[in-house]
Parts: C-alpha cells; sequence; structure tokens
C-alpha cells in the first residue's frame, strides 16, 4: 500500500502529538479541527490521521442530530433502502462504508425489504464504532461493526454483496480513484455511493465544498476505471442544501455467487480468521486485537504475535 505523504502518520511523531493536541484545543474553541490540520500541516487535502482526530472528537453527535431529528433521519433512511432494495436479498451480504455511529445503517436495515444474512460497517473511528453499537441495540437492528480504513479495507475481493456509502466519501477530495477502485474491489455486485454531488450543485455549494476539500468526479472517476454507472442525480431528500446528496449507482456483471464474507490482513492480504478476541493470520504471524468487542483492523494496529495462533 502506498503511503500518503502529506499525511502526518508517516511524520515525526513529535509533529503527530503537536497536532492531535492542536486539534482537541482548537475543537475545544469550536473551531474546525479539520481545516486546523490543513493550516497546521500546509497538506492541500483532508489526511487520514486529521480525519481520525476529528471523527473522535465530533462523536455521539450524529446520534444527538438524529435524535433532534427523527423526521429527518427517516426521510434519509427511507430514499436510501428503496434504492438499495433492488440488489438484496435475504442471502445477501451489505457493507456501510464510513458508518459513523451507524444512525444511517441502522435506519436502513430496518426499511429494507429483506434482511440481509450478514450486515457490516466500519468507520475510521473507533469511538464512533462505540456509539454506533449502542444505537443499533437501541433499535434493534444487528450488525458487526469494525474499524478499518476505506483506502485498504480487510475483505477478500469480491466479498460483499452490496457496498455503499453514506457521505463517507465526502471529505476525501483528491483520493477519489483510490476510493473508489477499493470499493469495486471488494463489491460482488453493486458499488451504491450516496455522496455529495459537486457537478450538480450551485455555485454557493460548490464553493463551500471546495472550503472542505470535498469529493469531485466521482461519476468520472468510476467511469475512468471501467465501471458501470447505471443511475446518476440527485436525491429528493437533502439535510443540508449546501451539500446537496446524489446517487452515484456502480453495477458490476451480475453474479449469483453469495457466500460468508472474508477477511484478509490489511498489511500482508492474507487470510484473516477471526478468533473472538483478536482477529490472526497464520501466514504473517499477525493479530489484531478487539477493544471492547470491536475488531482493530486497520494496517497499524497489526501485533507480531503468532505464537497466540492455536492457544
Amino acid at each position: 500500500m502506498k503511503t500518503d505523504p502529506d499525511d502526518p502518520l508517516n511524520s515525526d511523531v513529535t509533529e503527530l502529538g503537536c497536532l492531535i493536541l492542536g486539534m482537541r484545543t482548537a475543537y475545544a474553541r469550536k473551531e474546525n479541527a479539520m481545516a486546523y490540520a490543513r493550516q497546521t500541516t500546509g497538506a492541500l487535502r483532508n489526511s487520514s490521521v486529521a480525519t481520525l482526530i476529528a471523527y473522535d472528537l465530533q462523536a455521539g453527535r450524529y446520534i444527538a442530530a438524529a435524535r433532534a431529528n427523527p423526521e429527518g433521519r427517516v426521510r434519509w433512511c427511507g430514499q436510501l433502502s428503496e434504492i438499495l432494495n433492488t440488489y438484496i436479498t435475504e442471502q445477501s451480504s451489505v457493507l456501510e462504508v464510513g458508518c459513523g455511529e451507524a444512525t444511517t445503517l441502522a435506519g436502513v436495515l430496518k426499511r429494507l425489504n429483506n434482511t440481509p444474512r450478514h450486515a457490516f460497517g466500519f468507520d475510521i473511528s473507533w469511538s464512533r464504532c462505540a456509539e454506533g453499537l449502542g444505537w443499533l441495540s437501541e433499535h434493534n437492528a444487528s450488525a458487526r461493526l469494525f474499524v478499518a480504513d476505506l483506502f485498504n479495507i480487510p475483505l477478500e475481493d469480491a466479498s460483499i454483496d452490496v457496498v455503499y456509502t453514506s457521505h463517507s466519501l465526502e471529505p476525501n477530495g483528491g483520493q477519489e480513484e483510490d476510493a473508489i477502485r477499493e470499493l469495486m474491489r471488494v463489491a460482488r455486485r453493486a458499488v451504491i455511493l450516496f455522496e455529495p454531488i459537486y457537478e450538480l450543485a450551485d455555485m454557493e455549494a460548490q464553493a463551500r465544498m471546495r472550503a472542505h476539500g470535498y469529493v469531485r468526479g466521482l461519476k468520472e472517476t468510476a467511469e475512468r476505471l471501467g465501471a458501470k454507472v447505471s443511475d446518476y442525480r440527485l436525491l429528493a431528500y437533502t439535510a443540508n442544501a449546501l451539500n446537496p446528496s446524489g446517487l452515484v449507482l456502480i453495477e458490476k456483471e451480475p453474479s449469483t455467487s453469495t457466500g460468508k464474507p472474508t477477511w484478509r490482513c490489511p498489511l500482508t492480504h492474507m487470510p484473516l480468521n477471526d478468533l473472538g478476541d483478536v482477529f490472526a493470520s497464520a501466514q504473517s504471524g499477525l493479530v489484531y486485537p478487539a477493544l471492547r468487542g470491536i475488531p482493530m483492523l486497520r494496517s497499524e494496529h497489526g501485533i507480531v504475535a503468532s505464537k497466540i495462533i492455536g492457544r
């Protein structure tokens, strides 16, 4: 996996520590923590570590917003489930990439015509996943949540029937091709992007999206990668008129195969087995811990501990 020179994870640890403290201070002052990170590091786009810190600081806000606007949450999840229904059966697997606090995932699962056999969600932030587990339980919905990197998903090729996003590609402007390529790798039947559509937005919204480093050119990027985009439009309901939600529907070749999703090591891409308290790769001797029941499956979470396998 190639490294990003703009990512503070690849910089001096002292600089990283200063960034963490600085972003926390900026957030406490009610400033935009992501903007602080870009200004401090001189990065041209939002780095993964800045996104991680910001999302950790914001954990709980999406649940608070869902409680404050239940009608809006119902409308949002309802229009997503209507689109997803075409591709999901009782035998299907579904994955929400960047699930945050599972407010969308829980709502979608409750409104699908068919309950998929396997439901997953992951986020870069452990704190958001932890909040999400509580929200799923509160709403009698079931899904396996884990921590992972959307550019390096710890699942095998064509392992999930339907992969979808809900404004999770949004802050990754400049990395559209890497993101869509990875989602297409994991998906078996369809990749469904519910994201802000820069090209269909008005000038005021476009200016805001540029200022925040949001994604652009999703349809063109997918087609450049050889994808079939079968639907592309703005959605009827958008919570924020300055961040218009749209649909980019990527259909893959029809497949009748299903099967249980299989894991892979994010560092070596070797098979990864779920042992309960850890995920282990026998070939590499790497294990990935579960923190309070949430698997930590980013490459930097790997621990060289081959003797744990078989114990």
